[in-house]
């Protein structure tokens, strides 16, 4: 697949880059900033075999709050023109939930045009609680403490845009509550819109495997629209 990622050098986009690049599909890695010649290496690293031979990264310098730039860039990406998916994975620190849903809106708009499948990174707080299906992640202290939950709180805003827009072809991934870099296994858990515990209540996976249920979900997609993952170590919580 021709893939595009909006924020390709976040901590989410670079590692979604290289994963992608690894398995041999070609990655337009659409940036404010160059990405790094590290993310480019990663993939050339990861690729095993002839895969190794079809690493193709693709570095875009492209402002996400620039829609005519996004279309432009999208619609002109190859010869055979648009790809085949999107995934926006940007971020704000501090958090901007009003530069959150307007790109999320402009993504869908775009790519419901161009017909482009589209996933979304989003954030925890739109999942439901383990254990009291009612509360929103965003509510709930033992996993969003007071100083993150305008963050969760956006997560939840992002993913009702893509619910009330018209194009049909999104998926919206929640993380685990702990988003972090780490070692990449290539295993994780899959939920649907539940955060995933472990025994100990902990909920987290590394940015390295979310990266690999990314790029399993775009190439396999599922038929779910909102879904989650976690550490494949974690067990259900009683």
């Amino acid at each position: 697949m021709t893939i595009a990622v909006l924020g390709a050098t976040g901590m989410v986009g670079s590692r979604v880059t290289a994963e992608a690049g690894a398995r041999g599909h070609q990655v337009l890695a659409l940036s404010r900033k160059p990405v790094p010649e590290s993310a480019r290496e990663s993939a050339r690293e990861q690729a095993r075999g002839p895969a190794r031979q079809s690493v193709n990264v693709t570095a875009i310098a492209v402002d996400a709050s620039d829609a005519h730039a996004v279309r432009e860039v999208l619609a002109g990406s190859s010869s055979k023109g648009a790809p085949d998916a999107l995934v926006l994975a940007v971020r704000t620190d501090p958090v901007d939930q009003e530069f959150l849903v307007g790109t999320t809106r402009m993504v869908l708009d775009i790519a419901a045009e161009l017909g482009i499948r589209v996933l979304v990174v989003g954030g925890a707080g739109a999942l439901r609680s383990p254990g009291d299906r009612e509360l929103p992640v965003a509510d709930n202290t033992a996993h969003v403490p007071a100083e993150f939950r305008a963050v969760a709180v956006a997560g939840i805003a992002q993913l009702r845009v893509c619910e009330a827009h018209d194009m049909g072809d999104w998926v919206y991934l929640s993380p685990p509550a702990l988003l972090e870099p780490g070692e990449r296994t290539g295993r994780y858990r899959r939920g649907i819109d539940t955060l995933l515990t472990g025994a100990d209540g902990r909920s987290w996976i590394s940015a390295e495997d979310l990266a690999v249920a990314v790029v399993d979900e775009l190439e396999t997609p599922g038929r779910e629209r909102h879904i989650t993952v976690g550490h494949h170590d974690a067990l259900p919580s009683a």
